[in-house]
């Protein structure tokens, strides 16, 4: 059985959550059964910036030292295409979308295919709040406290064959609660693809909430995917579907715009998208550009998924 590779060392005392953040968010995390607070972290391009207005204490660091976003720009600014292409309209489009009841049904080459409620994934799981950087892929990025619980450890429960090397996930299809999904211009549902073993990755999260909070309808409540050194596009949205497959599935980006769209994903200073550099980001609310760090700055714990590999070819 493939297994979840270790994470990092816990982040010195100086960048866990604050006593006080800690408490008025205990509520939450006592209910959703999370087992403790980590530090590692992902983000998109151009748009106009919004005013970052993050008070002390909102201002939680990554391993990096690098402060979270204020809250609300990663709540107001979202990329949710299946309501719109805008990115400041999604909360008010989204406001009555129905979170419950909801399910994730998990098969293809797994020996215990299975159907979980999402309250019973919240119950049985160990959840844990680790700050992650998201990039974008259109050169924006954000540091995100996102709750959630490891993918691998839902794997664990299906039991892949080993004939599974890759995971599909597929996103709900309802064009009645999802307005963009009625535009002709794209492909629905939004799917997306890992390697089991990137899946496996002790990084490699399902997110529940953020800041402390179950996760908002315009950052894709109830579940969503998050893989910090890949590219935002990848954190598929709203899952209610993964498959254990023996070839890389067809994804939502790649299958649009293959020249501009890589299976893989990896954020790569050294590989620009064809329309812009990928060299540097605007980070949300801190004004100036910054270098774009190699696998958004995981590489310590993930490069070795591709040794061997051209990443130039494989973008």
């Amino acid at each position: 059985m493939i297994r979840r590779r270790d994470l990092p060392a816990p982040p010195p005392s100086s960048e866990i959550t604050p006593e006080a953040v800690y408490l008025d968010r205990r509520a939450f995390l006592r209910a959703a059964g999370f087992t403790g607070a980590g530090a590692m972290l992902a983000a998109c391009g151009a748009g106009r910036q919004p005013t970052s207005t993050a008070t002390p204490a909102e201002a939680q660091a990554d391993e990096l030292g690098n402060p979270s976003t204020d809250v609300e720009i990663v709540t107001s600014y979202n990329n949710y295409y299946e309501f719109t292409t805008g990115k400041q309209g999604v909360a008010d489009l989204a406001e009555s979308f129905r979170m419950r009841p909801w399910t994730v049904e998990v098969g293809g080459l797994v020996h215990k295919p299975m159907t979980f409620a999402i309250d019973d994934l919240l119950a049985s799981l160990p959840q844990e709040e680790r700050i992650y950087r998201l990039r974008c892929v259109e050169a924006w990025s954000m540091v995100i406290p996102w709750v959630g619980f490891e993918l691998g450890r839902l794997l664990d429960q299906v039991e892949p064959m080993t004939s599974a090397a890759f995971l599909g996930f597929t996103t709900l299809l309802d064009p009645d609660q999802m307005p963009g999904q009625r535009s002709p211009e794209y492909r629905w549902p939004y799917t997306e693809g890992l390697r089991l073993d990137e899946a496996m990755h002790g990084l490699t999260l399902l997110a529940t909430g953020l800041y402390g909070e179950p996760l908002l309808r315009q950052n894709v409540a109830p579940l969503r995917l998050m893989v910090p050194w890949k590219y935002g596009f990848k954190s598929i949205k709203a899952i209610v579907r993964i498959d254990l497959l023996e070839e890389p599935p067809a994804t939502f980006w790649n299958t649009i715009a293959p020249q501009e769209y890589g299976f893989y994903a990896n954020v790569n200073p050294e590989v620009d998208h064809p329309r812009w550099s990928q060299a540097s980001e605007v980070r949300f609310g801190r004004g100036k550009r910054r270098d774009t760090l190699m696998f958004n700055g995981y590489a310590d714990q993930v490069a070795g998924l591709y040794a061997g590999m051209d990443l130039r070819v494989n973008y």
